[in-house]
This record gives C-alpha cells, sequence and structure tokens, in this order.
C-alpha cells in the first residue's frame, strides 16, 4: 500500500478510535440536564452512561472474533454505521428508555469500532512503524476521553442535550468514507476454511461480565448483598465460560493462548494500570474542590491535564517502542507511574495546585509509554487470524480496570477518608484519602512490574530453551548425516 493510502487509512482508524472514546465522556456532563429534561432520577439517568459502558464490556471480545471469522473491513464498517445511526437516535428519542436503548445500540456499535481499529493496525502499516500507529491510536483515545466533557459542556449550553449525540453523525459519515475507500479489502476464505462462532461462549462470557460490571458500578458507593450475589454469580460464569471454551470446536477465546507469559502478562498489567488510572478521576475532583478549594471551572481545567499529557505523549511514545522494544518501554512506563503514585502518597500538608499537576504528569505521561508499548509488544507479534479477538482482549482488559477501579479505589479513598460521604468531608480527612489511596496505586504498580519483569524471564527462558532444542536437533541430523552409508 502507497504511503499516502496508509495515511488516509490511519487517519479513518483515528476517527474511529476518536468516536468511540468520545461516546464514552460526553454524555456524563449531561446527567443533570437529561435528569430534568425527562424527570427523572439521578440513578435512573445513569443508564445513559452505564448502558454504552455495558455493551462494550460485554461484547467488546465476541466482535473482535467475529471479525476474525467474517472480515473485519465488513464489520468495522457495520459497526461505523451503526454507531452513527444509533447517535441520530440517541438525539431524537422522546423517552429516557429509549435514548438508554439507543445508548447500548451505540455502545455495541462502539465495541466493534475500538476492537477492530487495533486489529487493522498490522494489516495497514508497516511492522517497524507498528508502535507509532498504536501510539496514534492512543492519543486519539486520549484525546476523545478529554474532548468529551468540555464539548459536552459547550454543546449543551449552546444547542441543547441533544447535540451532544448529534455531533457523532457528519464525523460518523466521514470516518465511514474513509474506512471504506483506503482500509485493505477482506481475503475472500472458502466456507469449509472459516471457523465456526462460538454461540455458547459469546453468551456465556457477556453474561459473566454484565455480572461483574454491574457488581462493581451499582450500589452508589456501597457493596451490599446484591453486589456480593451478581459478583459470585460472575465467579461461577466464570467457571461455565471455562468448561464451555475446553470443549468448544471453534472457541471464543483459545484457552492455549494464556500459556503465552507475554500475552497473559499484558492483560494483567492493562488491567491493573488501569484500575491505577481510575484513581485520578475518582480521587482527583474531591481533593481539588474540597482541600485545594478550586471552583468547578478550574477542578475541570487541571482535571485535564491528564489526558491533555497522555495526547502529547502517545506518539512519542510510539516511535520510542519502535526505537528501543516494546518490552523494555512498558517498564519505562510503569516506573513512571509508579514513580508520581509514590510522589503523591508522600505529600505532607497541602502542596497546591503545582504540587498535585507535577505527579499526575508524570503518571499520566508513564500511562501513554505503557499502554503504547503493551499494546505494540501484544499486536505486533499476534497471528493474523486472532488479531481481532486479542485486541478485543487488550480493551476488554483495560475496561474492566476502569470498572474495577471505580468501585476499588473509590471505596479505599472513602474508607481512608474516614467518612461515609466524601462530598462533605473535611481538606484534612480527603487529603490524607488521597495520599492513602496513591500508596495502594503504587503497590497495584509495583505488583505490574513484578508481572512485566517475571513474563520477561519467562519469555526469555522459552526461547533459550527453543534454541536449545533446535541446536541438538541440528548437531544430530549433522550426526545422522555423517553416519549414513555412502552410496
Amino acid at each position: 500500500m502507497a504511503a499516502p493510502s496508509v495515511r488516509w487509512a490511519l487517519a479513518g482508524l483515528s476517527l474511529s478510535m476518536l468516536l468511540s472514546s468520545l461516546g464514552t465522556s460526553i454524555a456524563n456532563v449531561a446527567l443533570p440536564t437529561l435528569a430534568q429534561a425527562f424527570t427523572a432520577s439521578f440513578q435512573e439517568v445513569q443508564w445513559i452512561v452505564l448502558a454504552y459502558l455495558l455493551a462494550i464490556t460485554t461484547l467488546i471480545v465476541s466482535v473482535g472474533r467475529l471479525g476474525d471469522i467474517i472480515g473485519r473491513r465488513r464489520l468495522l464498517l457495520a459497526g461505523i454505521s451503526l454507531f452513527t445511526v444509533a447517535s441520530v437516535l440517541c438525539g431524537i428519542a422522546p423517552t429516557l428508555w429509549l435514548l438508554v436503548a439507543a445508548r447500548a445500540a451505540q455502545g455495541l456499535g462502539a465495541a466493534v469500532m475500538m476492537a477492530l481499529t487495533m486489529a487493522f493496525v498490522g494489516e495497514t502499516v508497516p511492522k517497524a512503524k507498528t508502535g507509532r500507529a498504536m501510539g496514534l491510536l492512543g492519543t486519539m483515545s486520549a484525546i476523545g476521553t478529554a474532548l468529551g466533557p468540555s464539548l459536552g459542556g459547550v454543546l449543551i449550553a449552546g444547542l441543547g442535550w441533544r447535540a451532544i449525540f448529534l455531533v457523532n453523525a457528519p464525523l460518523g459519515v466521514l470516518t465511514f468514507l474513509l474506512a471504506h475507500r483506503y482500509l485493505p479489502v477482506d481475503q475472500r476464505k472458502p466456507k469449509a476454511d472459516r471457523a465456526r462462532f462460538d454461540n455458547v461462549g459469546t453468551l456465556l462470557l457477556a453474561l459473566t461480565l454484565a455480572a461483574y460490571a454491574l457488581a462493581m458500578t451499582t450500589g452508589h458507593g456501597s457493596f451490599g448483598p446484591f453486589n456480593l450475589a451478581l459478583l459470585l454469580a460472575a465467579a461461577f460464569g466464570v467457571g461455565l465460560f471455562v468448561r464451555a471454551e475446553a470443549r468448544a470446536v471453534s472457541p471464543l477465546i483459545r484457552l492455549a493462548m494464556f500459556r503465552d507469559p507475554a500475552l497473559s502478562a499484558s492483560l494483567a498489567m492493562s488491567m491493573l494500570v488501569s484500575t491505577v488510572m481510575m484513581a485520578t478521576l475518582v480521587v482527583g475532583p474531591f481533593y481539588l474542590s474540597r482541600t485545594l478549594g478550586l471552583d468547578e471551572a478550574l477542578v475541570g481545567l487541571v482535571l485535564s491535564v491528564g489526558p491533555l499529557v497522555a495526547a502529547l505523549t502517545g506518539v512519542p511514545a510510539g516511535r520510542v517502542a519502535d526505537r528501543f522494544g516494546a518490552q523494555r518501554m512498558t517498564v519505562v512506563g510503569l516506573i513512571g507511574i509508579a514513580t508520581g503514585s509514590l510522589i503523591l502518597s508522600m505529600r505532607s500538608g497541602t502542596p497546591g495546585i503545582s504540587g498535585y499537576i507535577a505527579p499526575i504528569v508524570v503518571i499520566t505521561a508513564g500511562y501513554a509509554v505503557f499502554q503504547t508499548a503493551n499494546n505494540t509488544a501484544v499486536m505486533a507479534g499476534v497471528h493474523p487470524d486472532r488479531r481481532g479477538v486479542t485486541s478485543g482482549m487488550l480493551n476488554l482488559s483495560r475496561n474492566l480496570g476502569l470498572i474495577t477501579g471505580t468501585s476499588v479505589m473509590g471505596a479505599v479513598f472513602a474508607f481512608a477518608s474516614a467518612t461515609t460521604d466524601v462530598t462533605t468531608a473535611r481538606s484534612g480527612a480527603v487529603a490524607t484519602g488521597m495520599r492513602v489511596t496513591f500508596a495502594v496505586a503504587a503497590i497495584l504498580i509495583l505488583v505490574a512490574l513484578a508481572i512485566a519483569v517475571g513474563s520477561r524471564a519467562l519469555s526469555r527462558r522459552a526461547s533459550g530453551e527453543t534454541t536449545v532444542d533446535a541446536e541438538l536437533q541440528g548437531e544430530e541430523d549433522i550426526r545422522l548425516i555423517g553416519s549414513a552409508p555412502r552410496q
């Protein structure tokens, strides 16, 4: 593929990542307005956010695998179309529950876009530039997440809440046209060679993930009997899923994949890091408003620093990963996150805005390096027939980390602040809660570092054993040739 075509293909993939990330964050700022518009409680309008998140979380692996089977280009175009149409339906929804249903459909389209966008990098970009392409997609994801609240606020103030959904329509059409024109055409396989779609595994995984996501997000900050029942159901679902996959002729996820120490480590690290990154969003607003006394505008401005740093760091991080190796830069990124978290955990007194922003910059820059390098390490070596499902698993590990972080880090913060209602806690208690939360975050990143180092050692041992076996086999072949009777 010629260089200009590669650039336009990457433009289409970047827009796909931007829109799906924008959909995650743009609706949050509209919840008070939507509660008034539909005369609904805050708990009811939360389903506008939750429906989108649940659709992505429960289906992202399945749609990635479906793309591997029927063709990634075909499915991505369908996903972009669904996302665009669902966005319009969100914008014209006359009732709250029709809006929630449209958001679930929009989330399904976003799941396709997220899962297949990374999978396409291997088909559109030379292997030596994989890191740069992954960095670009990470940048677009960060921009979409950061842009959501501010763009949503401007659109609601100027045009009303419906505009936050309708704005996706022209961008969706442009994304579709770029993907249709510049992405490589799917290779048609004979029907006999096509793998079958794992319907049972897909249903079990979706129900299991839905139970886990609901256990972590419902209850409004408290973990009651209903949450525990959902968590037990999710654990039972994991057992059923593993059993079903072991028996399936064409499983959704090949359990043998997890024998690869590099892949298993990457997924575990991604979930841990995403759990920690959620702490900045859970703790930040309360610390900035309650302890530092900032108004809403300044809080929003300070919170946008993190995503902005991640956006600016993404592409350079990809170049560095290509040059120095993805595994090495994964460790560097983790060290950056751990360093920033330790600085915040050891702050005494009230360091002021700059004392909070500086460590956050270190954390988010480290996150951008980690995310780009970790995704590159996984996707660069995956078999073409498994790119979709592997990309889906990477995105799933990130989403599960964000969901877990919302619940777990929020609970740690509330416990450390010694209050049941953080919104009314004293400034000193909130500062203590912030330090304890980031101390826990640093411990989690140290665990991720141990996993990274351990997986590298296992990979080296495995490659060393393979090399020794090959050398022994070569020596045996030479010996047999030398001892063979001459004709």
